[in-house]
């Protein structure tokens, strides 16, 4: 009987710590949605980052190193650049990519890509002109780089700072190293300067303690990231300033011994979600338009090894998923990319191959 009790007392226990850190779908019942979707193009290959542009072309990249224009409606493809430069080594070459919010004023086009040997990565500044990319300004360089673990999104947000989500690069302890450029998020100025009210004077450090994040939005004043973990624990995160996310001494939620008092002794933030299994968190969004009333004030989040598109809908005060659900489940392949319309629809980049697509979502 003693050993029963001992055995019931120790599964309650593993229950009520492990359950939220093996997380899937999970909260409120999120109504099902009637969607359209239409393939825009399949002539592509490994695509990275897609972005719906003033001009109402989807610019994207290549991993191997091309930009493009695509029209949504055609699906043509207008080649604009492609980085000779780029090194495409297993998971490296050509990644993410932002445009200047004011872009037709100031047409400037960053992206951050793998070269070299030793393999390396950095952040480079175009100027678009006549169809083409010109003026290239290293913005940032020297950023380790891995056939692993490189990251990486950027984003531009609304007081005009660069976002960069760089990845361990293969060495996880650099993700706790602030000296590092490994495994953080960083915040530079558009020319690349260091922003005077960073968290630590002289750094580019944003937030630290991250594995692989490959997917970085902004939205009603929060900004959210998406995380790769190892075997377990895929992460979507709310990122505050200077904040520590524990890779690699954490992994998901601080639901361990070990953990805990890592956490409490680094400011570790929790993930608002976590997967185990993984899905290998990729693209993400914020959805609040009418077009898809269902996903009303939602992070739209597409995996890779998943597969899917997942809704996570979110509290009032948007710090919380309070639902999930998945759409096109193993419909499409592995899926990394993930943009929005003015008008509210959403479009994906398939990451497969061969083959890869553009695929639109409409109601």
């Amino acid at each position: 009987m003693k050993t029963l009790l001992v055995a019931s007392v120790a599964l309650f226990l593993c229950l009520s710590s492990c359950k939220k850190k093996h997380s899937g779908n999970s909260g409120e019942e999120l109504p099902d949605v009637e969607l359209k979707t239409r393939v825009v193009t399949s002539a592509l290959s490994h695509i990275w980052e897609m972005v719906y542009g003033p001009d109402q072309q989807l610019w994207i990249t290549e991993r191997l190193g091309k930009i493009s224009r695509i029209n949504p409606q055609s699906g043509t493809i207008t080649p604009v650049y492609t980085i000779s430069e780029v090194v495409a080594n297993g998971e490296g070459g050509l990644l993410g990519m932002a445009l200047h919010p004011q872009f037709n004023t100031t047409p400037w086009v960053f992206v951050v890509y793998n070269y070299g040997s030793p393999y390396k990565e950095k952040v480079v500044r175009f100027t678009y002109s006549g169809g083409t990319l010109t003026s290239p300004l290293v913005i940032l360089d020297q950023i380790p780089a891995s056939s692993i673990h490189n990251g990486s999104r950027l984003l531009i947000t609304s007081d005009q700072k660069l976002l960069i989500t760089t990845g361990d690069a293969s060495v996880s302890s650099n993700a706790q190293d602030m000296n590092s450029l490994s495994g953080k998020i960083l915040r530079i100025n558009l020319d690349g300067s260091i922003p005077a009210d960073n968290p630590v004077a002289g750094s580019r450090v944003w937030s630290l303690g991250h594995r692989n994040a490959q997917g970085l939005v902004e939205a009603n004043g929060k900004l959210y990231a998406s995380e790769h973990g190892p075997n377990n624990d895929d992460e979507v995160n709310l990122i505050a300033k200077g904040r520590n996310y524990g890779w690699p001494s954490v992994e998901g939620y601080c639901n361990t011994s070990g953990e805990q008092t890592f956490c409490a002794a680094n400011n570790v933030m929790e993930p608002m979600m976590a997967w185990t299994p993984t899905i290998a968190t990729s693209g993400l969004t914020y959805y609040d338009s009418d077009f898809i009333p269902q996903w009303k004030n939602s992070l739209l989040l597409v995996s890779l090894k998943g597969a899917r598109l997942t809704q996570l809908k979110l509290n009032q005060a948007r710090d919380q998923v309070s639902g999930s659900k998945d759409f096109f489940l193993n419909e499409f392949g592995r899926l990394r990319a993930i943009c929005q319309s003015p008008e509210g629809k959403i479009y994906l980049g398939s990451s497969n191959g061969n083959g890869d697509k553009i695929i639109e979502i409409t109601k």
